[in-house]
């Protein structure tokens, strides 16, 4: 069918693309097409929850971003991995459930996004969701998307969680219920042990219908728009230059990379740099690929004495546990406890989240350690720096350039020092004295506000949220991309759907938001009405 038209071309089988492919192919007589740069999701080791870890920097099912100097951090180039696959990232994440904080969805709405309230976005989470524990007034039964708690995680998760509680944190069992604030165990997108990708939830069952066709390896050139109208895509494949009409709608669902490159290269964006890469501008959009946010993370690492993590876990019995009864490591998400904290008073919402992991995790995982250790992640949630996606040429095979330009704000760096001084003091715990050994970072000889602001800016990580980078908003605000309908400016016929429309980062992990976002937008797009909020 390579060519020929369809009512629905979506670029990129991520979270959203999976999602939206799912929904609007639930009338038969709709034929959608989605477009995929990525490989097929057939590897063993994305189906197996830990096989990520052997996974990283491989390249192969990663797009292996790196960033431009970071010139507040020390200008650092910093590695970026995003899915490159079917179910885009959600098939290489840690697979935590998370949605944010109700307060980030009532901002969108003040922002001036109505529709986006959590009151308006809970619906739709719920209706995603299948979650193991039961349907109830936070929660859906009998969605797509699988969720469940851990199989096995590491028993010191539990020390870890009571030291929490003894730095004077309290327990929570449920960061998406009527409080987030709190430890505990994390929630896993996973069924019976194995990941439950977005490809799995939702593609799948989109491709038995027979009205869904699925290009891997496809690398979207530029979006067709002719008269202010978007009709169709230009791809390559096989080496093959191919058009794809859509007699509906096009709908970018790339990613905070991705989706803001291809409009720029299709002549949609800031029409100086647009010109000045010798491309026509179609229409004027100087939002596209500004308003850039990410989850920027800040890692205090202990080494373990004892073999309770996972560095010296052998890997053979690993397999074969998680082979024959899909039990142990193998199903582990890595970050397996953690929660939500607040710096200082006054709050609305938590302002750091933890990720502990019963493992060292240097540089992404790529640097193996043969001594066992513990990592606790430290990650600033609301960070004021903002950056950029920019294209480095009009070749659509060139990857963009990304300046997350994190740190540019003062306060983002006062938070994760104060975050760290935290998370040194859960580590001093009783709880976790029978495991705890020297400090490996930031070091017992930083102890200064200054030492330790040197020492994030020199190790500060990604935690791989990118955003904003097409920002929804009202028709009154100029550096908007997309409105609250995620219809593209200036263009017809042309939405985004993923995790670049949001204004603003939410309080936690994105994968959930991404997806409820593609649940509303085939909602709008359909003209659906809105689901029902399941009772309890």
């Amino acid at each position: 069918m390579a060519g020929s038209g369809y009512d629905y071309i979506i670029v990129g089988a991520g979270s959203a693309g999976c999602t939206l492919a799912y929904r609007l192919a639930i009338d038969p007589s709709v034929r959608v097409l989605v477009l995929e740069a990525g490989r097929p999701d057939t590897h063993f080791l994305i189906h197996m929850p830990a096989g990520v870890v052997s996974m990283a920097g491989s390249g192969r099912y990663d797009w292996g971003y790196w960033t431009e100097p970071q010139a507040h951090c020390k200008d650092r180039r910093m590695y970026w991995p995003r899915g490159k696959t079917l179910g885009g990232s959600s098939s290489i994440n840690a697979m935590l459930y998370v949605r944010g904080h109700a307060w980030d969805y009532d901002h969108w709405r003040q922002l001036g996004n109505p529709g986006w309230s959590y009151a308006d976005v809970l619906p739709y989470f719920i209706k995603a969701q299948h979650n193991e524990r039961g349907a109830s007034e936070h929660h859906g039964a009998g969605g797509p998307l699988n969720v469940a708690d851990q199989v096995s995680p590491a028993p010191i998760n539990n020390a870890f969680v009571e030291a929490c509680v003894q730095a004077g944190h309290r327990r929570n069992a449920d960061f998406n219920g009527a409080v987030q604030d709190g430890v505990g165990f994390f929630q896993v997108t996973q069924k019976g042990g194995k990941r439950w990708s977005a490809a799995q939830a939702y593609l799948r069952p989109a491709l038995a219908r027979g009205n869904v066709t699925v290009l891997t390896q496809a690398h979207v050139a530029r979006v067709i728009i002719e008269n202010g109208r978007a009709t169709g895509v230009a791809y390559r494949k096989d080496g093959k230059d191919t058009v794809a009409h859509a007699a509906r709608e096009v709908v970018l669902s790339g990613g905070a990379v991705n989706s803001p490159q291809l409009l720029m290269l299709s002549g949609v964006g800031p029409a100086d740099h647009l010109k000045a890469h010798g491309i026509a501008v179609v229409a004027d959009v100087p939002g596209v690929g500004a308003n850039l946010q990410d989850h920027l993370d800040a890692a205090t690492l202990y080494y373990c004495t004892t073999r309770d993590t996972y560095d010296t876990a052998s890997k053979l019995a690993t397999f074969a546990r998680y082979v024959f009864a899909k039990t142990g490591p193998g199903t582990s998400c890595i970050a397996e406890s953690g929660g939500f904290l607040r710096t200082g008073e006054g709050l609305a919402a938590p302002d750091i989240q933890l990720h502990f992991i019963p493992a060292f995790v240097i540089d992404h995982g790529r640097t193996r350690m043969k001594r066992n250790g513990m990592t606790l992640h430290v990650c600033l949630l609301r960070p004021e720096s903002r950056g950029s996606i920019r294209l480095k040429s009009a070749d659509p095979m060139a990857d963009a350039a990304i300046d997350a330009n994190y740190l540019a704000e003062p306060r983002d760096l006062q938070g994760l020092v104060r975050g760290t001084r935290i998370a040194r003091e859960i580590f001093a715990q009783a709880a976790l004295a029978p495991f705890r050994g020297s400090e490996l970072e930031p070091g017992a000889g930083k102890q200064s506000d200054a030492d330790l602001a040197d020492w994030v800016r020199a190790r500060c990580e990604t935690i791989y949220h990118p955003v904003g980078s097409c920002r929804m908003g009202p028709e009154t605000d100029s550096s908007a991309v997309v409105d609250t309908a995620l219809r593209v400016r200036g263009v017809a016929g042309l939405r985004v759907v993923d995790a670049s429309i949001m204004p603003t980062l939410v309080g936690g992990n994105t994968n959930a938001p991404t997806i409820m976002i593609a649940e509303r937008a085939a909602d709008l797009m359909l003209g659906e009405a809105v689901p029902a909020r399941q009772a309890a």
